[in-house]
């Protein structure tokens, strides 16, 4: 009998891509085979997001031209878009199962069994739960490390939120924070280095609150102090982490030789005090600068990268000048610039006044030109030094050369040598041309 096929579209965040992967590693498992394409396949999965009302649409066109291209297919359809607006999803023709986030773990299973059913063993249904904001919430696990197919593995050990931002749907869609043991994430590391990974991206969705959930309670920089006495891969790298939740001891262990990548992206969201109460961050301004310059003073090349959410109801040209003038003065080497987009389901929905879309694209502009002003500047200082750089496996697509990404996060392009790739290297950077694309020469 021929094997099935199956084809897992992903949109949205690094947790959504930890968890696809570990939804087709058990379908492979179970002897399905995954394609790289979605033509033909058997079973179309699609593992939405919702962080936006921009990110649902696109969520409802994905699963459509899944069902276009692939007519015969079942479709699967999971994610925070099918978890916080399921009527919207039910709309849409065609679709065999929605799929809520606490049963995303029984994908694999129940479309196995579906495959390989017998009137003896009839496949597991899926029923639609909303998700835990108390503690009978359960952290997502796959049994398995979860590697996926990029140079640098994932690893999901924190999963929900309880901070509720007024812009945030995110937590209506995960539930309450809970964490991976910390026995199980040194049990996956060791894993993804038997599997030849040098790198792996701890992540989570509000990755800073891990281990608070536990018995006994821990925290992230106790994680990382673990996994850097153990050195079971040679780089660890945090995805995103808040403010409020960076310690000197966290700071301490990116220092030189540790395991800690020099590497922080950080949310500031806004440089406005009054936008921050509104948004219900917990932090003021003077607090977030605190911080930048304690990662700064200490790692003086550490990458810092910001998330900015421009045109805030009520975001006023003083208050938006209060957040272009803060960035400006911090060392930090890039920036991520969102346009607000209003969630239904969160109270800044209702919020007024809205800022006019005209605003709001001119005031982006001027972020993502600062953007580029904060990339140079990093680039230039770290020209001259020696570099460690981790090869990636996917070459760039433009120039054919390799990329080798520095733990600072800086992306250097190399020649290209077969036997580099997946390699830990030294190396210098010569040059640097008028898009930023840095190139550089390997140290023998």
């Amino acid at each position: 009998m021929k094997k099935k096929t199956f084809y897992i579209q992903t949109l949205g965040c690094k947790v959504n891509q930890y968890e696809s992967d570990g939804i087709a590693s058990g379908l492979e498992d179970s002897g399905l085979i995954r394609g790289e394409t979605r033509q033909g396949a058997d079973i179309c999965i699609i593992n939405t997001c919702a962080v936006t009302s921009k990110a649902g649409m696109q969520s409802r066109q994905a699963i459509r031209k899944l069902i276009r291209e692939n007519p015969d297919a079942e479709i699967v359809v999971t994610g925070c878009h099918a978890q916080t607006d399921p009527d919207q999803i039910r709309q849409i023709p065609d679709i065999d199962h929605i799929v809520c986030h606490k049963d995303k773990g029984k994908i694999a299973q129940c479309i196995a069994g579906e495959c390989k059913e017998t009137p003896s063993q009839p496949s597991v249904p899926f029923s639609f739960q909303k998700p835990d904001f108390d503690n009978h919430a359960q952290f997502l696990r796959f049994d398995k490390p979860v590697s996926g197919s990029m140079t640098r593995a994932y690893l999901k050990i924190q999963d929900g939120c309880n901070a509720f931002c007024t812009y945030c749907i995110v937590p209506y869609a995960r539930g309450a924070s809970v964490s991976m043991p910390k026995r199980e994430v040194l049990n996956h590391l060791e894993g993804l280095a038997g599997k030849g990974f040098r790198e792996v991206i701890i992540t989570g969705i509000h990755t800073g609150m891990y281990g608070h959930d536990l018995t006994p309670p821990t925290s992230l920089a106790d994680l990382i102090r673990e996994a850097d006495k153990k050195q079971q891969v040679e780089r660890l790298r945090i995805s995103s982490i808040e403010p409020n939740e960076i310690s000197q001891a966290l700071i301490d262990l990116a220092g030189p030789g540790r395991i800690l990548c020099d590497h922080f992206h950080i949310p500031l969201q806004a440089g406005d005090n009054e936008v921050l109460k509104r948004m219900k961050r917990p932090y003021t301004t003077e607090e977030f600068e605190s911080v930048i310059h304690k990662i700064h003073d200490t790692l003086p090349y550490a990458g810092i990268g910001l998330d900015t959410l421009i045109g805030f109801p009520g975001e006023t040209d003083a208050q938006f000048e209060n957040t272009y003038r803060l960035v400006k003065r911090l060392p930090v080497s890039y920036l991520h610039v969102f346009p607000f987009s209003a969630r239904k389901g969160t109270p800044a929905f209702h919020f007024d006044p809205k800022v006019p879309s005209e605003v709001i694209k001119e005031r982006c502009a001027r972020m993502r030109e600062l953007d580029q002003q904060k990339r140079a500047e990093f680039i230039k200082i770290n020209r001259g030094r020696p570099l460690r750089a981790l090869v990636q496996h996917q070459e760039d697509k433009a120039t054919g050369m390799l990329k080798a990404v520095i733990s600072n996060y800086l992306t250097v392009h190399i020649p290209k040598k077969q036997e580099l790739k997946g390699k830990i290297i030294d190396l210098t950077y010569e040059q640097c041309d008028s898009k930023l694309n840095i190139i550089g020469k390997v140290i023998n």
